[in-house]
Order: structure tokens, then C-alpha cells, then sequence
């Protein structure tokens, strides 16, 4: 009997959402278990109206980042990630327009108005969306199965380097 060395594809997703002068903007970049990249995404800008702001009132970032932003750029990809990281608490309200789990890492866990449904280890505090605590079990065993020397946050720095470049290039301005 010969052991099977085929496994299930690993594939993670990186969402992150900035909020700028002309409004907010996402990257979305997906990599294999090494943090190779399959796909990149990125939205146009999107600017709440004043009528806006005032009709969501606090509910109008985790929605914009969530809803707007975060979902378009999931549903347009092509390349499906079993597990999506998010350096952006707001965009955590993804995880209630997915089945795929979505956890936010936080760079200081002092810092984070959490509730308890946070995983410390190696990779830094890692929460998932209050409403689903199953997802915590899931992303502990996702991440436990990636190389001890993977750097879940740095995947991040190469998503906002390359929206830099997009508003060189004037790519996030095309609609």
C-alpha cells in the first residue's frame, strides 16, 4: 500500500481595505501555503456620500469594507482560498456573505476590542467574526498545517506596495 503525497490545495487569502482621501480601497491577493501568489485583485475607490454617512451611521465601514469592497473582490477571483486573513477589522463582516472562514489578524492583541474568540500562537492574534466562534477551530488548523516559518502578515505589506503602484499607474481610478 502506497501512501497517498497528493493533499488538498492550500490556498489562503489576504483582503485588505484602506481608507483614503478619495475614499476606500481594496486589494485581495491569493497565494499557495508558500505565499506564492495565484491571483491579485484590487477595487476602484469607493466614496460614501454625506446622505450616506449619515443613513449607516457606525454601520457604514463594515459595510463598505465587507459588503462592497471585500465581497466584489472575493467574487471575482477566480482562484478559490480555503481561508481568508484580514488585517482589517471592518472587513471581518465578509465572513457573513461567505461560507469560507475569514479571521482578522491583529498586530497587537492589546490593542483589539475582540470579544474572546482569539488564537494566539506563532503567528500572531488571529480573531474570527463573533457570530461564527466554529471558525476558530478551522483556522487553528489551517494555519497549524503551514511551515512554522510562514509570516502570515507579510503578504499584506506586498498588497499595499502593490496599490501603490496601481495609483501610479492610475489603474484605481478606471471604474
Amino acid at each position: 500500500m502506497v501512501a497517498s503525497s497528493i493533499t488538498a490545495a492550500m490556498n489562503l487569502g489576504y483582503l485588505t481595505v484602506l481608507r483614503e482621501a478619495a475614499g476606500y480601497v481594496g486589494g485581495y491577493l491569493v497565494t499557495n501555503s508558500w505565499g506564492r501568489p495565484l491571483e491579485f485583485r484590487l477595487s476602484t475607490s469607493v466614496q460614501p456620500s454625506r446622505v450616506q454617512l449619515i443613513l449607516y451611521g457606525g454601520t457604514l465601514e463594515p459595510y463598505i469594507c465587507g459588503e462592497l469592497v471585500g465581497k466584489a473582490l472575493v467574487e471575482k477571483t477566480a482562484t478559490h482560498a480555503q481561508l481568508i486573513v484580514t488585517d482589517c477589522e471592518s472587513a471581518l463582516e465578509l465572513r457573513q456573505r461567505l461560507d469560507t472562514p475569514v479571521v482578522l489578524l491583529k498586530d497587537d492583541p492589546l490593542k483589539s476590542d475582540q470579544p474572546g474568540n482569539g488564537l494566539l500562537g506563532r503567528r500572531g492574534p488571529v480573531f474570527c467574526h463573533p457570530r461564527f466562534p466554529q471558525d476558530a477551530e478551522a483556522a487553528s488548523e489551517f494555519l497549524g498545517r503551514l511551515d512554522p516559518a510562514y509570516n502570515l502578515a507579510e503578504p499584506f505589506a506586498r498588497i499595499r506596495e502593490a496599490l501603490s503602484e496601481a495609483r501610479k499607474m492610475g489603474a484605481m481610478s478606471r471604474g
